[in-house]
């Protein structure tokens, strides 16, 4: 299965630079999600994977085959490049049944009749859409719709999947279940994928690495637990979730065994220690984050180099799985994800805790 490269890859209009300057490689059969807030290039990134736009610097391979490179003046089309792609839209022809519309790309190659037969069975079956192959397509789910479309990018057996918002039109238990059930059958058959998304939780589920954009560029590239627990700047740890982010100053680092450095911190008349990725200086400004996740509301003992602040609970949402407070206190008011019931309620005085492991330093 081919893996595919994109060395210092741009495309701008005009005079606007909508991606600048990206490198990426991705493995065989990795699974692999551009996420970023809407303009942030990822599409385009996308798309120029796939030929439908046209980079304007740098080079994209796809296995050890050169598709595009600016410099040398080399494209080759969309059609020639041997992908699948899955849109937003689906773009399911409602004329047609289930089964013409996975055999459509078959057909346009003029494949025999007998291997369109057999591909497009083959295809529906991975999808489990086998039984509605005589449905008109008007008469499918929203979700039954995004198999099909899955089905027809893979029925030409592509050397890889690119996948453009393909789960944004579902709602938001079918968005879920399809989900997972779209990343059980990409492991199933290992195909290469690259995937974009605006949705953090959907990259988080899917991916074996995600890569973090904004205004064109690469913020960082890791695996989801990496990139939630360790961001490399305030933007990468603003865009995930409700973090707690504070302004703090580090006393001293020291380095730990497993290569991470723990930095005794202190902010407006409190201190406490916390895990980075580098040492910093004695008297350097940085950023502290801290999930709300991570944040308990009580006095529990969390051992050397904990932090604690006192505040008043000015905000309690109710969400089902968890109950979202706003704690105000006098540093810093604290988005904190508390247990849904026998937790502080709303005018409380609460005492927070968090551990040193918990705490993540950020270069400013």
């Amino acid at each position: 299965m081919p893996t595919v490269s994109l060395e210092r890859v741009s495309c701008q209009f005009g005079d606007v630079v909508v991606v600048d300057h990206v490198s990426l490689d991705i493995g065989e059969g990795e699974f692999v999600t551009l996420l970023g807030p809407s303009g942030c290039g990822k599409t385009t990134t996308l798309r120029m994977v796939a030929g439908l736009e046209q980079n304007t610097t740098g080079r994209i391979m796809i296995g050890d085959r050169v598709v595009s490179d600016a410099e040398a003046n080399r494209f080759v089309p969309p059609d020639r490049r041997h992908l699948g792609m899955v849109f937003q839209s689906y773009a399911i022809w409602p004329h047609m049944t289930v089964f013409d519309n996975v055999a459509y790309p078959l057909r346009v190659r003029r494949r025999p009749k007998d291997e369109i037969k057999q591909r497009v069975g083959e295809a529906l079956k991975l999808v489990e859409m086998g039984h509605l192959i005589d449905r008109p397509a008007p008469a499918l789910s929203g979700g039954q719709q995004q198999r099909v479309a899955i089905a027809r990018a893979l029925v030409l057996e592509p050397d890889v999947l690119l996948l453009d918002e393909p789960l944004s039109n579902l709602d938001a238990k079918l968005r879920l279940q399809m989900g997972e059930e779209f990343r059980s059958l990409q492991r199933r058959i290992g195909v290469t994928s690259l995937y974009v998304t605006h949705d953090q939780e959907e990259a988080m589920a899917l991916s074996d690495r995600v890569v973090v954009m904004h205004s064109g560029r690469v913020l960082q590239i890791g695996a989801p637990e990496e990139i939630y627990r360790r961001p490399v700047s305030r933007e990468v740890a603003a865009f995930l979730g409700s973090p707690n982010l504070l302004d703090v100053r580090v006393k001293e680092s020291r380095a730990e065994a497993d290569g991470e450095f723990t930095s005794v911190i202190e902010g407006q008349g409190w201190s406490g220690e916390a895990r980075s990725a580098r040492r910093f200086s004695p008297g350097e400004r940085s950023y502290l984050l801290i999930r709300p996740e991570d944040i308990s509301v009580d006095d529990a003992a969390l051992g050397s180099g904990a932090m604690t602040w006192q505040g008043r609970v000015v905000r309690s949402t109710f969400r089902g799985s968890h109950r979202s407070l706003l704690v105000e206190t006098p540093v810093h008011s604290f988005h904190v994800d508390a247990p849904a019931f026998g937790t502080a309620n709303l005018g409380d005085t609460v005492k927070l805790s968090v551990p040193a492991s918990a705490a993540w330093l950020i270069h400013a």
